[in-house]
């Protein structure tokens, strides 16, 4: 592959995946979260990248956190598209994305939340003011990941981060809200998790017969609105 571009981007680490994939890290191996900034020039990367998709050969655009993944249509595009963004990422301002904003009703607690009393004791706070904290803010999507529809929001109060559960569960319901680590997302479907469940919601977050299947886009701004409280 040609080197032109490196001196653009020497941080951002290229892997080849497979015959057609590129993954672009751009975040240190021992980063333990990603800076908004740069979360923020990587939406601007993947909705640059979207409105050429055909010109430029691209099957797949998948933003993570602090990744980049692409698939091309054929091989030879691959030594193309990879100076193509290495070239093009200085250029972005890191400015923020307008995406949307979402609004999602919650019932916290009792059967709704299995876990909120014990999140609540692990933080030291009431589930009064655990609920209080985890709607009064407005988290961003990061990336989807895990499952379709599944958003990983960031910007949870630092009061309520706490380690994701020992043992995971079996089976967590639809439209479940959760939390570990420093984030917090909805449960798009029935699945395994090990997320700290404290309410639930009945808005639906993926579709696989729409036009755009998921609810949440990387960029978006959400909201969790208080519908009952525990308790």
């Amino acid at each position: 592959m040609s080197t032109d571009a490196d001196s653009l981007a020497p941080a951002i680490r290229v892997t080849q995946l497979g015959e057609d994939a590129l993954l672009f890290l751009f975040t240190s191996p021992e980063a333990q979260s990603v800076a908004l900034p740069i979360q923020q020039k990587l939406w601007q990367m993947s909705y640059w990248l979207e409105s050429q998709r055909v010109s430029l050969g691209l099957l797949e655009i998948v933003p993570g956190m602090g990744n980049l993944l692409i698939r091309a249509s054929r091989k030879t595009l691959l030594n193309t598209l990879r100076d193509l963004v290495l070239t093009h990422w200085p250029k972005l301002s890191g400015s923020d994305v307008q995406g949307r904003l979402l609004e999602i009703p919650v019932s916290y607690g009792g059967a709704h939340g299995p876990d909120l009393e014990a999140a609540a004791a692990h933080c030291g706070i009431s589930k009064e003011r655990f609920i209080a904290l985890h709607s009064a803010t407005v988290y961003r999507v990061y990336c989807l990941g895990f499952q379709p529809g599944f958003a990983y929001l960031g910007g949870l109060d630092p009061a309520l981060e706490m380690p994701r559960l020992d043992s995971p569960r079996v089976h967590v319901p639809a439209g479940s809200v959760a939390i570990a680590g420093s984030q917090t997302a909805v449960y798009p479907t029935d699945s395994p998790g090990g997320w700290h469940i404290i309410g639930h919601t009945e808005t639906r977050l993926f579709d696989p017969h729409a036009e755009q299947p998921s609810l949440f886009r990387p960029g978006d701004s959400v909201r969790f609105v208080i519908l009952e409280e525990a308790k």
